[in-house]
Formats: structure tokens, C-alpha cells, sequence
């Protein structure tokens, strides 16, 4: 692993919001992620630490539950610094592996159950997968791709594995019979897994605060995917900023729900460590549904909620608890993109209606930085912004071209220092250095392509993103990459996305394509829709598809997408 060079020689930077705390700095240990979440464990182990369905199990089952999944990894030669991809939607057992995994001092690959099967071959092949646990939901995909990779063991898991029983009957009679079992000594299901292991010893392996523990996948500020490589520190000092942040939060009380997936630093980082670390109980939704959100809350129950703007613009679309009482949440906090003030008003007030004590908050981060930098905290909350650093944390905002400081309330690129920002991309020393910049000061500061500002009293405010990027229900969804996979089909000439308006998903890509003179008719249209579903993730598939002769073009020659867009506005206008 490629990992930018530190150097130590740092100058403390201008920090105006340090107003707002009582507490100077964070301390961070050199704890491994499992030993930061199992000093709770120990702690709180008669207190509920996960919830599935309506079924709980306590810290005490929870540090037993990983213990069973890490002799077995054990077992099938997992060691120290080997890698182990995870590949499931947010169900009990992933929780196991990943701690497991930590536990034995080798690396959790996190990656999405619905990614095409050509990125997966991707993620396995470059980040040299020893061994897979995937969901079965996932296991048609990977049996096409899994011989092409040096994976050795597939593990299987089903979100019916931790359903109560009522529940494990009717997914195995509905969902589950679609499901196609496959036999061979490549793949392991979890009973034969779990009894592998049950002669073997486990140890807890140390690391360092800089040691490589987790892979998660994102586009970066260019698009091209690429593996963003945290350390156990990383997490460490997520969690030491949430014991402030979140200072509310008490253990065996309260809960949070955890609908953010484990393989995006907001669900794994913000709404499964850090809660587990502090003591509250982690309820895990491995599917969500806007329509039934409101029954969600009913049902749960939860304390604390955290998500995207498309989770909570469903609230304002969702009747189906009309006295919904909401009285018991603590802390209701936005992330992922930004909220248009118009909406945040009509869901505050939808909040006020149904008896939340508070107004919802605003957070802003990016995977490259575990996901949560900043947030609206009391003062700090002021209309429109997204709050103030994390303590530990340092914003600046730069000029895009010169890096160099500008002033209160001007606009320009976001960066950011602190002790969540990532080692640097996996294998990639020329894409880290680009992103992961040594300024004069002797600081590393991650460049993160956004557009803000700040004001006198160290409130961040997001403005815009500074390259072409779409945001699909949460997730970055970048139309060049999306470019590049269309036109390797034989059929197209040319290819430009743009993002259009959804009433759920805010946007979705849009595909216009030039086809080669010889390739006409319907038929065309599905091979393509084909090859976007066979290399790309599902949200990154063109959501409409249209063929023209020509598009248009800037005065340099180049596709003007901008006047594509204006044209979509014009269009749904009408």
C-alpha cells in the first residue's frame, strides 16, 4: 500500500470555532478498532448492543458472536495484514466479521452487495481478497466472477441467519426461494463455517493508531473507483469526537438506527462504531423502504437518527402513522449532501408536528475522512450551514487554483486536517498526492472538490461541488466514469450524463448517446442497459436512456452538458 508521508513539523491552524468548546483537543489511542468497541463491551455487557428485526443481543453475546467468527476465520488461515472483504447488506453477521476481522489484525474490505459484478472481480483482484463473506443475495454475480480472482473461501451469509424464526421461515418461503444454493469446496455456509473454527484459539493482535484496518470505495473527487484505506485510528478519533459531540447519548438507553449501509463511512463509522463504542444499541435495517418510514420510527423507536436528505424528504411524502410521536429523539443529523433551506424548513416543521424536541442538524464529511467532519451542534447551527469541525478536526477554505488561504465568507475549495482523515489510496501514490496535499504550514490537508465558505466564527458553509458529480439517494454517482463504461460498448460512438431531477433519489444519471452508424432499434437500447448493469453499481446506471444524432457542443469542441441540463429543466418545465 501507497500511503503519503507525514511529516511531523506542523503549525496549528486558525481555528475561530474552538469558541464552542469547553475542551481543547481529543487524545488517540493506539487501540485497534475491536479493542476500542470491546472496552464497552466489557462495560456495558448486560446492555443491548445490536437490535435485528425485534431481536436483540447484548455486548456480552456480541463480543461471543465475534470470537465465533474470528476462530473461524482463524481456522481457514486469515492472519495478521491479510485481506477480508465483506460484501452484505446491514445484518448482525456482517457486524461479526468486521470485528472479527479487526480482532486478528487483518483488514475488512467493505463492499456494496449490489455492485456490478465486474466491480466486484475489481475490488477482490486489486486489493488481493483472501477470503470473501458475502451475502447470498450477492452469490449469482460472484460465481460468475470468483474464479478470475485468488479468493479461496467464499462464506456465506443470508440476512435470515439472526431473523427470529417467525421471520427466518417467511424470507426462506419468499425471498429466499429465489435464491439459487450453489455446492462446491469454494464455498463455506455459516453453520459449516462457525464449526470449522470451534477448536481454535483467538488472541487479540495489536496495531498501532496508524496501522491499515478497513477499505472502503469511493470515486474520489475524479470518479474512477478507488480504495480508500482508514486506520484503526481513524475510528478511534470518531469516537472521541462523538463522546463530545454526542454528549446526550447514555448507555443501555439509548439507540440509533442504522439504515446507512457498513460498507459507507456514515454507516459503518458514524452509525455502527462510534454508537457501540459509547454504549447505545445499534438497530440494523438491511433494507429501506421511504414509503414505510414513518412506520420505521414508530416501530423502532430510535433515539438517534442519521442519514441522507432522501431519507428524511421521504418523512414529508410518508402518512402512515398520522400520530407519529417523535418525542424521544435526541439527535436527528443530515448527511451526504446538502438540504435546500425551502426543504429543510418543511421538514422541521413536519418534526415540530410530530413532537421532535429539536430541529434537524446538518453534517458534512466524505469517505476519504471517515464520513462525519462536521456538524450543526447548538450555537453552531446556524440556517444553511453544516455546522463546525469535529474537535480535532481543522477546515480551511483555499483558493482552488493557488491552495492559498482566502478569507471569512469568500468562497472557495474545502479542506481538511485532522486525525479521521485516511492514510491515502490503496495502491495509488499519484491519486493520494493529489488529494492529500502538504501545504506550508507542514499540515496534510485533504482537498476535498467542494465549494464553501466560512464565517468569522469558524461555521462552515457548503456551497457546490468543483467537479461533475450527481448524488443518488447518498451516494456519489460520477457521470465520466459512467462516460467511460458506456463507450467501450461496440454500439456507441459517444456518450455524455448528466443528472435528472427524481422524487425520491433528488437525482439520477441520465445517458445521451451517438451510436455507430451501423447499430440502430430497441434491441440496442437493452444491450446497453445490459453492459451498464453488468460493470456498474445499481445506482450508477443510467435511469433513461435517450439516442441522438448529435450533441451539443462548447465553442472548443467539447460535449456541452451544461446546456443538456438546461434543456431537461426546460423540458419537465413544460
Amino acid at each position: 500500500m501507497e500511503i503519503i508521508n507525514k511529516i511531523k513539523r506542523i503549525k496549528k491552524p486558525k481555528a475561530p470555532w474552538m469558541q464552542y468548546y469547553d475542551v481543547d483537543g481529543i487524545d488517540i489511542d493506539d487501540d485497534t478498532i475491536y479493542e476500542q468497541m470491546a472496552k464497552s463491551a466489557v462495560k456495558y455487557a448486560n446492555f443491548p448492543a445490536l437490535e435485528y428485526f425485534g431481536k436483540k443481543t447484548s455486548f456480552k453475546l456480541l463480543l461471543k458472536k465475534i470470537d465465533e467468527f474470528g476462530k473461524s476465520l482463524k481456522s481457514y488461515g486469515i492472519k495478521s495484514k491479510d485481506v477480508v472483504t465483506v460484501c452484505s447488506p446491514n445484518t448482525p453477521e456482517a457486524v461479526y466479521a468486521f470485528y472479527a476481522i479487526n480482532k486478528l489484525g487483518a483488514i475488512a474490505n467493505m463492499i456494496h452487495p449490489l455492485s456490478a459484478e465486474e466491480e466486484i472481480k475489481a475490488y477482490l483482484i486489486n486489493n488481493h481478497t483472501k477470503l470473501l463473506i458475502a451475502a447470498d443475495i450477492c452469490l449469482e454475480k460472484i460465481d460468475h466472477i470468483i474464479s478470475d480472482t485468488n479468493v479461496e473461501k467464499v462464506v456465506v451469509i443470508s440476512p435470515k441467519d439472526s431473523m427470529p424464526l417467525f421471520l427466518n421461515m417467511g424470507y426462506s418461503l419468499t425471498a429466499g426461494r429465489k435464491i439459487k444454493k450453489i455446492k462446491n469446496d469454494n464455498y463455506i455456509y455459516l453453520k459449516d463455517f462457525i464449526n470449522h473454527g470451534k477448536n481454535e484459539t483467538i488472541e487479540t493482535i495489536s496495531g498501532n493508531k496508524d496501522t491499515p484496518a478497513v477499505i472502503l470505495h469511493s470515486g474520489g473527487t475524479t470518479g474512477v473507483p478507488k480504495g480508500i484505506v482508514l486506520s484503526n485510528g481513524n475510528f478511534d478519533a470518531l469516537y472521541k469526537q462523538s463522546i463530545i459531540t454526542f454528549d446526550k447519548i447514555i448507555p443501555g438507553e439509548d439507540s440509533i438506527l442504522t439504515i446507512m449501509p457498513l460498507f459507507h463511512g456514515f454507516g459503518l463509522g458514524v452509525c455502527t462504531h462510534t454508537p457501540l463504542c459509547l454504549g447505545a444499541k445499534v438497530m440494523l435495517v438491511p433494507q429501506f423502504s421511504p414509503k414505510t418510514f414513518d412506520k420505521l420510527l414508530s416501530k423502532t423507536k430510535p433515539s438517534t437518527v442519521i442519514g441522507v436528505p432522501t431519507l428524511f424528504e421521504a418523512l414529508l411524502t410518508s402518512n402512515n402513522v398520522p400520530n407519529l410521536d417523535l418525542s424521544q429523539i435526541k439527535y436527528i443529523i443530515s448527511g451526504g449532501d446538502s438540504l435546500s433551506l425551502p426543504k429543510i424548513d418543511k421538514i422541521n416543521a413536519y418534526l415540530k408536528k410530530h413532537k421532535c424536541p429539536i430541529v434537524l442538524g446538518q453534517g458534512y464529511g466524505m469517505t476519504e475522512a471517515l464520513a462525519a467532519t462536521a456538524y450543526t451542534p447548538g450555537p453552531g447551527n446556524k440556517k444553511g450551514s453544516v455546522g463546525i469541525p469535529f474537535l480535532g478536526n481543522y477546515f480551511k477554505i483555499v483558493d482552488p487554483d493557488t491552495h492559498k488561504e482566502i478569507g471569512p465568507n469568500e468562497d472557495g475549495e474545502i479542506c481538511i486536517s485532522g486525525p479521521t482523515v485516511m492514510l491515502g489510496y490503496l495502491d495509488n501514490e499519484i491519486e493520494t498526492n493529489e488529494v492529500l496535499r502538504m501545504h506550508n504550514d507542514g499540515r496534510v490537508w485533504l482537498h476535498t472538490g467542494d465549494i464553501g465558505c466560512m464565517d468569522e466564527d469558524g461555521v462552515i458553509f457548503y456551497k457546490s461541488r468543483l467537479k461533475r458529480m450527481i448524488v443518488s439517494s447518498g451516494y456519489n454517482v460520477y457521470p465520466s466514469y459512467i462516460e467511460n463504461i458506456i463507450t467501450q460498448h461496440p454500439a456507441v460512438l459517444s456518450c455524455t450524463v448528466i443528472g435528472i431531477p427524481h422524487p425520491y433519489k433528488v437525482e439520477v444519471p441520465k445517458a445521451f448517446i451517438i451510436l455507430k452508424n451501423d447499430y440502430l432499434g430497441i434491441n440496442v437500447k437493452r444491450s446497453i442497459k445490459s453492459f451498464c448493469e453488468k460493470h456498474l453499481s445499481k445506482h450508477s446506471v443510467p435511469y433513461e436512456f435517450e439516442f441522438r444524432k448529435s450533441l451539443p457542443r462548447t465553442l472548443i469542441g467539447k460535449i456541452d452538458y451544461k446546456k443538456l441540463v438546461e434543456e431537461e429543466k426546460t423540458k419537465r418545465k413544460d
